[in-house]
């Protein structure tokens, strides 16, 4: 019986798409855009050649359950045949000239489309059937809509709740799949789905590299010109005047991890502080203009600690670098740049640099480190913050050398505009909006070099588990993304169709005793810190239809046994440490005990004697 009915409804479902013979047809003017594809029939390529075929089709990007398709009909045009992935449009309403819109959200489907417009009768006019295809959008939808299994978000939410009621701050979490925003969610004290954070290092990928993006796609930036041909100065270290844009992209341009331009007593050949040294490259602390203007022209004059592109070390300063080259390439500042070319064509509300300098209030943002950047009194330089950060970058360096606008930090958000934001990754563009090519796309988020695949341009990669730690095991080799120091994480994986924008202020916690290594936030000893773990969660049972409860639950008890393992020898019962085992510990009991789970009751309760 069961068998018959699905039989029927797949029957139906089918009878009704071809029994639909008006698709929402409306006479429109002429629209002035930037197309996901444009095209004239017949012969869109412009030739006739022996490939026949294609020069009736062209695909295109859509997600199912959206999308439309502009014509434009010439006069003399009888009839002609229309068809979305194989299914036969009535185009019995274009016999008049003019131009019309078609709803195809009927038709469409995740990933590339199909449109064939053929049979044109008579079939010598020029230009007989103009198309132009805007690009997709974000919708809203549930995650049952695209496969994610609930019991999966529940455990996430679950174990950052736990961890937040044994001290974790607060977290934020942003889901899109095939086009639909179907999950977002805050948790913690004072902090709504609207709370904007600090992104820190999230910033270079959806700053810097967005604005590269554009203007390569543009045809207004070469990445392999020299930086100094760009910015008109020579480096002090002569090896860095080969350095091109692609260089400081990738990292490997020779810069330091870091550099200290704000510390008057930073000592330049141990890259550490030192009340008894003079930093010969001192700015300043103020973040005004001339104060950029001088970390500028300090960059040039930084020793570079290899060779370029001899090898990769992660660094800021390359992104405060290329800050500039975008600046001096556009004539604005990055922030202008960004609100006028990204952030105003997507509709963003939620994202900004200075926050405080527009029109955000402090209880818009969450707070990050208590003391400061003074890592709880462990660190100090003439300036330094001791107040709680709340709207201010947090990075000392983007705050004090290049006044909370630079490449490397400085972007805050919330989870669903960062979110929207990184799914122009998927194809480029937003309605009737381009920003990248595919081309584009395809060249910053490709495998640096086969000894390198964890890296693209900018961009982290999964390649082969390169990246397990914050985008899981189930990701594809294809995933991409970039975390940030204080807690935040993007992450894209186009083979699922896949954005997580997951969001916490982690460093906004006590330093604590290491026990073993260096001084770390308490936040840091906290699954919900561990950033990867939503991705792996959230992949379990991911496009199936099957409970996946138990599954979790054994995941879980493993988590607990880890967590337990975690615990320095010596550490008290207050440690971070301990307390986010007894977090796990005590929501296995609960999970357990909701399900009925008896041997996972008895294991929870034998880890609590721990």
């Amino acid at each position: 019986m069961n068998i018959l009915m699905k039989k029927m409804k797949i029957k139906a479902k089918f009878l009704v798409l071809f029994l639909i013979l008006t698709l929402s047809i409306t006479p429109s003017q002429a629209i002035s855009a930037q197309w996901q594809k444009q095209a004239d029939f017949p012969d869109w390529l412009g030739r006739v050649d022996d490939t026949l075929a294609l020069n009736s089709m062209i695909s295109f990007h859509c997600w199912h359950s959206q999308g439309v398709i502009y014509l434009k009909v010439h006069e003399n045009v009888k009839n002609f045949d229309m068809f979305i992935n194989g299914i036969k449009i009535n185009t019995s309403g274009f016999k008049t000239a003019g131009n019309y819109t078609v709803n195809i959200s009927n038709y469409t489907i995740d990933g590339i489309n199909t449109l064939q417009i053929s049979n044109i009768e008579p079939g010598n006019i020029n230009k007989a059937v103009s198309v132009s295809i805007p690009y997709p959008i974000i919708i809203n939808g549930t995650p049952e809509d695209v496969g994610i299994r609930p019991e999966s978000l529940s455990m996430i939410s679950d174990i950052i709740e736990s961890d937040i009621e044994y001290g974790f701050p607060t977290a934020q979490l942003a889901v899109i799949r095939n086009g639909m925003l179907v999950y977002s969610k805050a948790w913690g004290k004072n902090v709504d789905t609207n709370t904007l954070y600090d992104l820190a290092s999230v910033s270079k990928m959806l700053g810097v590299n967005f604005a590269i993006q554009k203007l390569v796609t543009d045809g207004k930036l070469d990445i392999d010109t020299r930086i100094t041909n760009i910015l008109g100065y020579s480096f002090a270290d002569s090896r860095g005047n080969s350095m091109t844009v692609r260089d400081v992209l990738c990292h490997k341009a020779g810069f330091p991890p870091e550099f200290h331009y704000h510390d008057k007593n930073y000592d330049i050949s141990k890259f550490k502080h030192n009340d008894k040294v003079t930093n010969k490259l001192y700015t300043g602390i103020d973040g005004s203009p001339e104060t950029r203007e001088k970390t500028l022209k300090a960059i040039f004059k930084t020793p570079l600690i290899y060779a370029p592109r001899t090898k990769i070390v992660y660094s800021d300063v390359d992104y405060m670098l290329l800050c500039f080259v975008v600046e001096k390439i556009t004539g604005q500042k990055l922030d202008v740049y960004m609100r006028e070319k990204f952030w105003r064509p997507l509709n963003l509300t939620r994202i900004a640099y200075n926050p405080l300098k527009n029109n955000f209030k402090p209880s818009d943002c969450a707070p990050t480190e208590i003391y400061g950047n003074t890592r709880d009194n462990n660190m100090t330089f003439k300036g330094i913050r001791t107040y709680t950060l709340q709207g201010e970058v947090h990075d000392y360096k983007a705050y004090h050398s290049m006044g909370g606008i630079s490449g490397h930090a400085g972007l805050f958000s919330n989870a669903e505009d960062s979110a929207r934001l990184a799914s122009l990754m998927f194809n480029g563009g937003y309605g009737e909006h381009k920003f990248f090519s595919k081309n584009v796309i395809d060249m910053f988020t490709s495998p640096y070099s086969d000894k390198t695949a964890n890296y693209g341009i900018g961009w982290w990669r999964e390649g082969e588990d390169g990246r397990v730690w914050y985008f899981g095991t189930q990701s594809s080799s294809f995933a991409f993304g970039h975390q940030g120091w204080t807690g935040t994480l993007i992450m894209v994986d186009p083979s699922r169709n896949l954005v997580i924008s997951y969001l916490t202020n982690k460093v906004n916690s006590p330093v604590v005793k290491p026990y073993t290594g260096k001084k770390i936030f308490s936040g840091n000893w906290f699954t919900a810190s561990t950033l990867g773990f939503v991705a792996q969660i959230l992949s379990i049972g991911m496009d199936s239809k099957n409970d996946v409860s138990e599954q979790l639950l054994s995941l879980l008890s493993d988590m607990a046994k880890d967590s337990v393992k975690l615990i320095p020898k010596g550490a008290k019962n207050n440690h971070p440490s301990v307390l986010n085992a007894k977090s796990k510990i005590n929501l296995l009991l609960r999970k357990a005990k909701s399900l009925g789970a008896d041997e996972y009751i008895s294991k929870a309760e034998n880890l609590s004697k721990f």
